[in-house]
């Protein structure tokens, strides 16, 4: 088990030796650290990650690299790129890197021998013609009229994506082309969708690779209702068109397989957004920038392929969240952008790192033997500011913080972008240094008395610093990490998001982890499957506890 190497042992006395170590005292016994502990990437138009507030030392970062090269994760990174089925649970290669290769003179990657680079270059040749002929109103509905929205319905990687990834690029869309998201099971989501569409200008994406997936496929048919209902039987094959491999369904359906767009099952779901998958997106932003995007997706690769441990983005994320979960204890995250756009990432890396990393059985099926992937959560900034930052100042828990600001704004109004700014470096300092209760005391003792009011008396009285200062103290010592962005276009949310992905590749090799198997999912399905149909009453209620089968016959 990794816990019982000697990289292991040697972080873990390290992690002894810096307890009781308060981040304001580590700056204040190097004037250098912000230099020492910042990595800048050029070629991403200079990326900046600072960890200086995180609580490691000079000698942390070594320590982790050493663990890189024990887990061999350069052999996986090869591995990986030479398409090897290291998806070892399921048989499958795990090669979303390939979908960005195209023009950047990869050269070949391969899948059991074969090259898989002419299938991709294919599906994004279609993609490419599909959005000309929507964007152009060569593409029309069943009544002559030019499509004007878009409805993806798909869920988990189908969604959390090019949902994230439509709503991140806000400024870059295509005008007078509407896309919209649907994937919850719940009918309010489709119901709500629709309410406001028209059907002889509304286009349906069916995201399911193997056209069974049963969230999608009853949104699917529903929505097929619902047009066919305005429009008739003929229109399904002018307003839906399909991502999937299962040409037979597709076809049943009701929809031409020449529009149905290809993938693989070497694109694990929550990998797939530069894939077919990606099509909402394309069509949101217009294929062009769609294709800066899987530039800055390759250039984050090729980074990560090539950068020392402790120069590499990835790793140095990786080597954080290790860190905090397994030598400090810390097994919560928040992720914190200081960008409405990228309000959905969150979301998004929940699905990404949680269902990638939120296992306890390592590739020869032993116990890991120590926490992996921490619980992620966050909002964008300012409005946790007024929600649950409270805690963070003052709640008697530590956690990791993650702040994400662009240098540049997408929607640049005046007078907000340096306001924005200002709360998102503020935040970190106050989470570092904290306050001291004398320092608070002073701070009271300062104080301006209250102006007097029109009628010469003054007003409230201050408070005796005496009684007010233990409330204005905070702890501070709480880690965190700022990357900040040039600013938020195309190129720069495909870095972004690779950047994420190569994340959770690390992680997994560090912790001997399949990171692209999700079980804890299928398990849940399953037994939704069997309880299905109690619910309808086709079923008896037997065999199952006596919690469900009572909350089974509430329902009825």
């Amino acid at each position: 088990m990794v816990v019982d190497t000697p990289a292991w042992q040697h972080l873990k006395r390290h992690a002894s030796d810096l307890r009781g170590q308060h981040l304001r005292d580590l700056f204040a016994a190097d004037p250098n650290r912000f230099q020492r502990l910042t990595v800048r990437w050029s070629q991403g138009n200079d990326w900046l990650l600072d960890l200086s507030k995180q609580r490691i030392t000079a000698e942390t970062l070594p320590l982790l690299a050493e663990l890189w090269r024990t887990a061999d994760v350069p052999g996986w990174i090869a591995k990986m790129r030479a398409g090897a089925p290291i998806n070892h649970t399921e048989g499958r290669a795990v090669l979303h890197v390939a979908l960005r290769n195209m023009g950047h003179d990869g050269g070949p990657i391969k899948v059991d021998g074969r090259d898989v680079m002419p299938d991709v270059q294919a599906v994004l040749t279609k993609m490419r013609g599909f959005c000309d002929a929507i964007h152009s109103g060569h593409w029309r509905g069943a009544t002559g009229e030019p499509i004007c929205d878009i409805v993806n319905i798909g869920i988990g990687g189908s969604d959390l994506g090019p949902r994230m990834a439509t709503q991140a690029l806000a400024a870059q869309h295509v005008p007078h082309l509407r896309v919209h998201y649907v994937a919850n099971l719940d009918g309010a989501d489709l119901a709500t969708t629709l309410a406001g569409l028209t059907p002889r200008t509304t286009l349906f994406i069916i995201a399911s690779k193997t056209f069974t997936t049963q969230e999608t496929m009853q949104n699917a048919a529903s929505a097929r209702a619902w047009l066919t209902a305005a429009l008739g039987e003929a229109a399904v094959s002018r307003h839906f068109v399909a991502i999937s491999t299962a040409l037979d369904r597709v076809a049943a359906f009701g929809i031409d397989p020449a529009n149905a767009f290809a993938f693989w099952d070497w694109v694990g779901g929550r990998f797939s957004l530069w894939s077919a998958i990606g099509l909402p997106l394309a069509l949101a932003i217009g294929f062009d920038k769609f294709a800066a995007m899987l530039a800055g997706a390759h250039a984050m690769d090729e980074h990560f392929f090539s950068a020392p441990p402790q120069e590499n983005l990835p790793a140095l994320l990786a080597f954080i969240d290790l860190w905090n979960a397994d030598f400090l204890g810390l097994q919560t995250r928040a992720l914190l952008p200081y960008s409405q756009s990228l309000g959905l990432l969150p979301r998004y890396l929940q699905q990404l790192e949680m269902e990638s990393l939120g296992k306890q059985v390592d590739r020869d099926g032993k116990s890991v033997g120590c926490p992996t992937q921490p619980i992620l959560w966050g909002e964008p900034g300012t409005n946790g500011q007024h929600a649950f930052y409270q805690l963070l100042h003052q709640g008697g828990r530590t956690l990791s913080c993650e702040f994400i600001a662009c240098r540049e704004a997408d929607f640049p109004l005046a007078g907000h972008h340096e306001k924005l700014l200002a709360n998102c470096f503020a935040q970190s300092a106050a989470l570092m240094q904290g306050k001291t209760e004398a320092e608070a005391r002073a701070e009271l003792e300062s104080a301006v008395p209250p102006e007097p009011t029109s009628s010469g008396v003054h007003g409230a009285v201050p408070p005796d610093p005496s009684f007010l200062a233990p409330y204005k103290v905070f702890p501070g010592n709480q880690p965190s990490t700022t990357l900040l962005l040039p600013k938020l276009d195309p190129h720069t949310l495909g870095a972004l998001i690779a950047l994420y992905e190569h994340k959770v590749f690390t992680l997994g090799a560090l912790w001997n982890l399949n990171a692209f198997d999700q079980w804890g999912v299928e398990y849940g399905k399953q037994i939704a499957n069997a309880l299905l149909p109690m619910i309808e009453g086709k079923a008896p209620v037997a065999g199952i506890d006596s919690s469900t089968a009572g909350l089974i016959d509430a329902c009825q």
